[in-house]
């Protein structure tokens, strides 16, 4: 019984990966039909003209921009003169005449330096006869670093990619969302915030984007590389002040954001700059998408869907006492429909970490939501859940995410788990590997933030 619903789960899961696989929307949506690159998607179509351009070139970063980055060279082929991407460690294709640089990711390392400078020096030989075609995707923003600089006109002292590992690392840590992480990576950068479009210029350039980001907001996908930026130093520094991290930072990160505030350091690119209009963002891919094409594996298994949002935020087992009051009720009192249903929602929830344990976001909500069927077990033998990451890696770890059940629930207790104890550690991933309640999908080369399932079946199925 809870075995098949896993089943399905998973199978919905994958459903929706494929809907948002790089190298497919890539492929299906842009051709090339004499000299003009055609995109054609549901919502808009768009049209550029190759001739006249000495050269093609491709830049890009994050984790599903190697599969771009593919099915890149097989539309364009000769057309295409070569390029530079960089993608997270073992997210790789074989590619023919873009160079891959591999870098980490959440937390920036010196490879993520090397390919950032390189990526800003292209930027610089780029000329009005040069089409640049750049490939975003999430984990973009960490993967080129690019602290700024003492050599920018009255620059403060540089900071290093060790200031920016760990403030990367403390914002992780105190729960912020990735809008506010990368408001702050912004002004810490000389190739986020639109600074990489300015380098551009006067080349034109066209911007395949995949969305990680709640909401789809341009300016916060990889840290907004290609587009007017909103934010400020001032915004910077309000959200350190609201994680009460802001004399934690190093002191050159300080310095930056002061100076910036006061209006010594150039602010990032602000709507109106002539470098916008050189450039076309395309969004390529999101979580609506995946959500859709789930939606539509679940009715094929004879679920009726109830869609909830795909713009989830929050503390993770926070968000799961809702989620699981929802399906609860949808059991017991056909609330939202009546079963079997699949209960579907996205976005990207974030963990406050407290304990010294190993998890991710989507295994620390499934740890919640299975507390809360423990809480109400006698009402929900029907609700079967997972939650995982569509790129494959939930947090510093293997697994892409976690389920949660009855049957889970028992393994757990006929092996004297502590549930509380594993959620106060942050402990999830260990767990979930002793009752063998992990998903592993492997890194997936995609990344449009995550899903939650929730299965309702009726009461005669059970």
């Amino acid at each position: 019984m809870y075995s098949s619903r896993r089943k399905d789960l998973a199978a919905i899961f994958k459903a929706g990966l494929e809907r948002v696989d790089p190298y497919r929307m890539l492929i299906d949506h842009v051709s090339l039909e004499g000299d003009t690159m055609k995109v054609r998607l549901d919502e808009s179509q768009h049209s550029i003209n190759l001739e006249g351009y000495r050269k093609i070139v491709v830049i890009g970063a994050g984790k599903a921009t190697a599969p771009m980055a593919l099915a890149l060279e097989r539309i364009l082929g000769d057309r295409l003169d070569g390029g530079l991407i960089v993608v997270k460690y073992g997210h790789v294709e074989k590619l023919e005449k873009i160079e891959t640089v591999e870098a980490d990711h959440p937390v920036p390392d010196e490879n993520g330096r090397r390919g950032a400078e390189r990526i800003m020096s292209a930027a610089d030989q780029a000329d009005e006869g040069t089409l640049v075609i750049s490939l975003i995707s999430g984990g973009g923003s960490a993967l080129i670093p690019l602290p700024f600089s003492s050599s920018e006109p009255g620059g403060p002292d540089s900071l290093s990619l060790e200031d920016k590992q760990e403030t990367t690392g403390l914002l992780l840590s105190c729960g912020a969302d990735i809008e506010e992480i990368n408001c702050i990576r912004k002004h810490l950068s000389m190739i986020k915030g639109g600074r990489l479009l300015e380098r551009l210029a006067p080349a034109r350039s066209v911007n395949f984007i995949l969305s990680d980001v709640v909401g789809d907001a341009l300016s916060s996908i990889a840290s907004g590389v290609t587009c007017s930026d909103p934010t400020t130093y001032g915004d910077a520094w309000r959200i350190l002040e609201k994680y009460q991290i802001e004399t934690r930072i190093p002191e050159p990160v300080r310095q930056v954001l002061e100076r910036g505030i006061r209006g010594d350091l150039p602010e990032t690119l602000k709507p109106g700059h002539p470098a916008l209009a050189l450039t076309e963002n395309i969004l390529i891919g999101t979580n609506t998408g995946a959500l859709n094409a789930a939606a539509d594996e679940a009715r094929k298994r004879g679920y009726e869907v109830v869609k909830l949002t795909s713009r989830i935020v929050g503390e993770a087992k926070e968000v799961a006492k809702i989620l699981a009051g929802i399906a609860v009720d949808c059991a017991v009192q056909s609330t939202i429909a009546s079963p079997p249903v699949c209960i579907l929602s996205g976005g990207e929830p974030v963990v406050q970490i407290k304990g010294a344990g190993k998890g991710g976001r989507n295994q620390e909500m499934a740890l919640a939501y299975l507390m809360e069927l423990e809480r109400h077990q006698e009402l929900c033998r029907e609700v079967s859940f997972l939650a995982a990451s569509t790129d494959g890696n939930d947090g510093p770890t293997d697994a892409a995410g976690a389920f949660a059940d009855l049957e889970l629930l028992d393994r757990a207790r006929v092996a004297k788990l502590d549930l509380g104890a594993y959620l106060n550690n942050n402990d999830s991933y260990h767990l979930y590997e002793k009752i063998d309640g992990l998903l592993k999908t492997g890194p997936t080369n995609t990344n449009v933030c995550d899903l939650h399932l929730s299965l309702v079946a009726a009461r005669d199925d059970i």
